[in-house]
């Protein structure tokens, strides 16, 4: 057989994947892979049902359904603060990973150098490979996971042609603030640089904590490149919906990387998920009621049965500080990696090791999440539990 690309032997599978397929086959509760276990609003779904029947069931326009932008225009441009031209300045693509790589491979070319922080989602490394980018990795330091704005200004004075922001930030929940982003902004401006924004969880910021958008930020609509999902706004991560917001120029070349990628998101999916799109404030501000009160149920779990976690400013994930079994005899010589694997066998509960986030060498952190049912969230714990009998023995 011929030798295949050194770009495909560069990276793994998606860790977190590989997390749910085990978790599957040894029957765990899964805490890994981010996805509810609850229905879509009940509206999204009855619109499908119509879908189902009444179409469209042929391809929509390539770079999203008419419909579909124009709510999702009027929906983010509420957000940005700012009009959004629904023909001009958006691409809908298949989920906020297309988004991503989409963005990347608009605006970079093989050898540019791009920030990410560290943590990090994992696919951002994967997508650096597949553009051909050269990563320059800022950290975010815990326990509060800031920056050093310093390390930025370094990387851009390297070249660096966009950086990187997960806001708020998975794995570790930190929300960036006004204060931040307008440092980071400042620096994208005087370098005439781009910011990648992810912001997928923009709906899941715990008070006192305020989501801002970087493209609403003065002058920095023309430098940001927006990544989102209706993922988990709309607890529909299987649909597959995601798209791009940007300037005029930038949205027309990713019009034609998508278009080759991927052709178009599903039609008859966008026509249902309208109906979300056009939702009223209402919705956003019961979605995060039922996000912080899932968050703080399933902190109060972790306080009872002993476990060391960070206190997520936004996201629906938390980081467990697994140390203290890892210096346990049984468990010498073992990875973070083969720990979630011990644990997914042995204690019935799926995690991601956070070594899958970090560039630095962190061997101590898992990650779960809490976007479960409260009885998923009671059974989880209970199980959870039996790692203190470790440390008794």
């Amino acid at each position: 057989m011929p030798v295949l690309s050194e770009r495909v032997q560069s990276f793994t599978d998606s860790v977190i994947r590989r997390m749910t397929r085990i978790s599957d086959e040894y029957g765990a509760i899964n805490l890994s892979q981010g996805f509810p276990d609850f229905d879509p609003p009940k509206e999204i779904m009855d619109a499908l049902a119509r879908a189902a029947y009444a179409g469209p069931h042929q391809y929509s326009v390539t770079f999203g359904a008419e419909n579909f932008r124009e709510a999702l225009a009027k929906k983010q441009g509420r957000a940005i603060g700012r009009e959004i031209d629904p023909a001009k300045e958006i691409v809908v693509t298949c989920g906020g990973t297309e988004a991503m790589m989409c963005a990347m491979m608009t605006i970079v070319n093989p050898g540019d150098k791009v920030m990410v922080f560290s943590p990090f989602y994992e696919n951002y490394g994967a997508d650096a490979i597949l553009s051909g980018a050269e990563p320059i990795y800022i950290p975010l330091v815990p326990p509060e996971y800031k920056f050093d704005i310093s390390l930025v200004e370094e990387g851009f004075k390297r070249g660096a042609k966009a950086i990187i922001v997960c806001n708020p930030s998975n794995p570790c929940g930190k929300v960036f603030s006004r204060e931040e982003l307008m440092a980071i902004g400042r620096l994208a401006l005087q370098y005439d640089a781009f910011v990648v924004t992810d912001e997928v969880y923009e709906h899941m910021v715990y008070a006192p904590y305020h989501h801002t958008c970087m493209a609403s930020l003065p002058g920095m609509f023309d430098h940001t490149i927006t990544c989102n999902s209706l993922s988990k706004t709309y607890s529909i991560t299987g649909w597959r919906l995601g798209y791009l917001i940007g300037p005029e120029e930038v949205i027309e070349g990713a019009k034609k990387v998508h278009d080759f990628l991927t052709v178009g998101a599903a039609a008859p999916l966008q026509e249902a998920a309208v109906a979300g799109l056009l939702f009223p404030q209402s919705y956003y501000d019961t979605l995060l009621e039922t996000y912080t009160k899932k968050r703080d149920y399933f902190l109060a779990g972790l306080d009872r049965i002993g476990l060391k976690h960070n206190v997520p400013q936004g996201t629906y994930f938390v980081l467990i500080d697994i140390q203290e079994f890892l210096d346990l005899p049984q468990f010498a010589g073992y990875t973070d990696l083969e720990f979630c694997e011990w644990m997914i066998k042995n204690i019935g509960v799926a995690a991601v090791p956070g070594s899958s986030f970090f560039k630095e060498e962190v061997n101590h952190l898992i990650r779960l999440h809490f976007a479960r049912e409260e009885a998923t969230i009671d059974e989880a714990i209970s199980r959870l539990g039996k790692l203190q009998e470790l440390l008794k023995k």
